[in-house]
């Protein structure tokens, strides 16, 4: 076939229709009516050719023979071929619609659950330096108190060793 192109086609098991894109669905709608229009036309010769040889084998047939072009069943089956078509173009664009409607869905849920986590994560860290910054003015308060501790221990022993110095003089 010239100018057939491969496609590769996802269809979900859930759906009926294969997913093609809108555009893929009318290449191939051209495709397929540019298709229909050969064999409508090869037929068309085999018609006349029968018509050929009924006129040269036996003039009985004469007039029964219509060109299938022209038969009112084949330009019904083609108008029916259309509708077919325009309702599955139709319905494809539903679904494309419906599961672009779906993503948009998904994608708003996933940022509005990424917001949320992030100001989980923020009211975390906020929380978390409050409790090192109380941490830290707890160290420091035990080191003051330490140090003043030092300081007295330090001016007790100092006091006691100059007073013993004193008394041994």
């Amino acid at each position: 076939m010239e100018g057939h192109h491969r496609t590769t086609v996802a269809i979900d098991a859930g759906d009926r229709f294969p997913q093609w894109s809108v555009h893929e669905t009318r290449r191939r709608i051209i495709e397929w009516e540019k298709e229909q229009r050969v064999v409508i036309a090869s037929d068309d010769e085999d018609d006349n050719e029968e018509s050929d040889r009924d006129k040269a084998g036996s003039r009985k047939k004469k007039g029964k023979v219509h060109k299938s072009g022209n038969s009112p069943s084949s330009g019904g089956n083609i108008s029916i071929l259309k509708e077919t078509l325009e309702e599955f173009m139709k319905q494809q664009m539903q679904i494309e619609m419906e599961w672009l409607k779906a993503y948009k869905a998904k994608e708003e849920d996933r940022r509005l659950r990424e917001m949320e986590w992030r100001q989980t994560m923020e009211a975390l860290e906020s929380e978390r330096i409050v409790m090192e910054r109380g941490w830290r003015q707890r160290d420091e308060q035990r080191r003051m108190i330490e140090e003043a501790r030092a300081e007295n221990r330090d001016a007790l022993i100092s006091a006691l060793l100059n007073k013993l110095r004193r008394e041994d003089m």
